[in-house]
């Protein structure tokens, strides 16, 4: 049986999805990260080859996804590389073809993408500030002394949130305090914080941009109900959070690899912990603009580089072992 592999890198947690034919997911993995992409994603890859039977399952093309797209997909010679944007615009509407709006909160940033007939149209990411993602709210969470999973059920306990300013992780840390120091019981000050988060994600990342129903709200703060909540009340309208939303990026990743138009000569075996892979960086001196360029080495070979604006910067395999 022909499969696809898909593997979502983010700063926070690493996902992967194996899925079949008929595009149906057959292996799926979920792990942190921990400041390591490349470690990352050859404990993912160990983590799905545990799942499938490498004799009756060929995995014959792979899609990369994430922050660290491009050193995953030169690890595993990948035959499609593309952005955050792209792949979950793809995922979310195979599964949900009428979706209108995506709403994505991750580990230490936010998205939302605008859908039209299947197509994204519109998107904003907030890449530069951590308030309102899962690293804020872990944080609040161990300041608190409560498991984060445990956050959203608290909330929903509560019937009157307190009102937190979540603008910046700085003075909502300061407000959490203050509230606590008060006598906000802890239920209020939870369900504060989950409100919060979904006022800060429409003011920020969600300004200006038209939130039409069906609205699918993804990434691992979407498995916070209290959360989830909030969005439906602020935007007065159902939030659907589907069951493998946290791994939509990789979803659709695997579907775009599927999609490929040239697949690989033999199937993917798995095989990457056979190999040592490292990354240098190189500062290209031919002009004044001075670019950063990331060589990636399998062993011994360069089998990837980019960050040359121009091609007086490349730095080109000898061969490229790329199928």
């Amino acid at each position: 049986m022909k499969a696809y592999l898909g593997i979502d890198t983010g700063s926070i947690s690493t996902k992967g999805v194996v899925i079949d034919e008929d595009k149906k997911i057959i292996a799926r993995s979920y792990l942190w990260t921990e400041g390591d992409p490349a470690g990352a994603c050859r404990r993912v890859v160990d983590d799905l080859r545990g799942q499938i039977d490498l004799d009756e399952v060929q995995v014959m093309s792979i899609g990369t996804t994430g922050s660290a797209r491009r050193l995953v997909g030169a690890m595993l010679e990948a035959q499609v590389v593309k952005n955050e944007i792209t792949a979950h615009a793809v995922g979310t509407t195979f599964l949900h073809p009428d979706v209108r709006t995506i709403l994505e909160i991750g580990g230490q940033d936010s998205k939302i993408i605008c859908i039209e007939n299947g197509i994204a149209v519109d998107y904003a990411m907030n890449t530069l500030c951590a308030a309102g993602t899962g690293s804020f709210l872990s944080s609040q969470a161990h300041r608190l002394g409560v498991e984060v999973e445990e956050f959203g059920e608290i909330a929903l306990t509560s019937e009157k949130p307190a009102n937190i300013a979540a603008r910046c992780t700085v003075f909502a840390e300061s407000d959490l305090v203050h509230k606590l120091q008060v006598g906000y019981e802890k239920k209020d000050v939870i369900a504060g914080l989950c409100r919060a988060v979904a006022t800060n994600y429409l003011n920020n990342v969600g300004k200006g941009k038209k939130i039409e129903a069906p609205v699918v709200f993804q990434g691992g703060v979407s498995k916070n109900v209290g959360v989830v909540r909030a969005f439906e009340d602020a935007l007065g309208m159902p939030v659907l959070v589907d069951p493998d939303g946290h791994l939509m990026g990789c979803f659709g990743a695997a579907l775009l690899a599927a999609d490929a138009p040239v697949l690989r000569s033999e199937p993917f075996r798995f095989d990457i912990d056979d190999f040592e892979f490292r990354t240098r960086e190189v500062v290209c001196g031919h002009c004044a603009n001075h670019c950063e360029i990331v060589c990636v080495y399998r062993d011994a070979d360069l089998i990837d580089s980019w960050g040359n604006r121009c091609d007086r910067g490349a730095i080109r395999p000898k061969s490229r072992a790329r199928v």
